[in-house]
């Protein structure tokens, strides 16, 4: 619904997700990962670098951002997700931290200000969140 009200000209879209690290497949064992870390999975159409290595196979993505990234590719939209695989249930500083590397990427760079202050503000959110969702409080 959200892409019906949008003109796909010129449309360029980034999609960012977190899932366990209990979700990656690879050869190696998971423990020796360094936790959280990023994975890239783009459309055709996505020409730029992506800001770390690709999502091997048989590795998948689902739910939301995996039908946001099928309607790109159907629509032959320029889409790349980046899955941060980590081992925490509910999103922390140190997660949103892997994402930062994207805060340089030509389509993001115009969004941020001023890179050096965003670790005290994600601080700053988090805290404020996290009250908010303290029934115990």
């Amino acid at each position: 619904q959200v892409f019906g009200c949008m003109r796909k000209e010129g449309l360029q879209v980034t999609v960012l997700s977190t899932c366990p690290v209990a979700d990656y497949k690879t050869q190696e064992s998971t423990l020796t990962l360094p936790c959280p870390f990023l994975k890239a999975l783009k459309t055709k159409e996505f020409k730029e670098q992506v800001c770390c290595p690709l999502l091997e196979q048989p590795n998948i993505v689902r739910d939301l951002p995996a039908a946001v990234l099928s309607y790109c590719q159907v629509w032959q939209i320029p889409a790349v997700l980046y899955q941060c695989y980590t081992d925490v249930i509910k999103l922390d500083t140190v997660t949103i931290e892997a994402f930062k590397p994207l805060l340089s990427s030509k389509i993001l760079k115009s969004l941020v200000k001023d890179v050096s202050e965003s670790t005290k503000i994600l601080k700053k959110l988090l805290t404020a969140n996290e009250t908010h969702s303290n029934i115990y409080i």
